[in-house]
């Protein structure tokens, strides 16, 4: 009776840790060339997928809008711009979905993670994931 009560204590007490770790929420992103922040992202829950989409630039961009966008998103505003797509929780990680890269208007099959609480890695890939990047973005509080 003991070991079953610390097996539901420990199992309630994971539980409420991955649960304590939401992808939703605003992250920002870092520009891979400067370092610097580049734009604010939100990550929302719309059914069962995730989304996300810039609500603040941190940099001021070549082009207000996504004029490489080939897609439903070309020449749209950058600010609301959904640039991550129909992303599925599958045990600590998002995947599944795409990701876009407003500056070439290109998109990647994504996969995000927790690096911590407040970093999330997040990588782009074509075809297999080993061919790809990774950024990592942080929890704006």
């Amino acid at each position: 009776m003991r070991k079953m009560l610390i097996i539901t204590t420990l199992m309630l007490a994971c539980s409420v840790f991955v649960s304590a770790q939401s992808f939703v929420g605003k992250w920002k992103n870092i520009d891979d060339e400067t370092g610097k922040p580049k734009a604010i992202i939100e990550i929302y829950k719309k059914e069962s997928k995730y989304y996300g989409k810039i609500v603040e630039l941190l940099m001021k961009p070549e082009h207000p809008t996504c004029v490489k966008c080939t897609d439903d998103r070309k020449d749209k505003p950058l600010i609301g711009l959904e640039m991550l797509r129909n992303m599925t929780l599958g045990g600590n990680e998002l995947s599944g979905g795409k990701i876009l890269d407003p500056a070439k208007g290109k998109e990647y099959k994504c996969t995000i993670s927790f690096e911590n609480d407040d970093k999330l890695k997040v990588r782009g890939y074509i075809g297999i994931s080993l061919v790809g990047r990774n950024q990592y973005w942080t929890r704006v509080k």
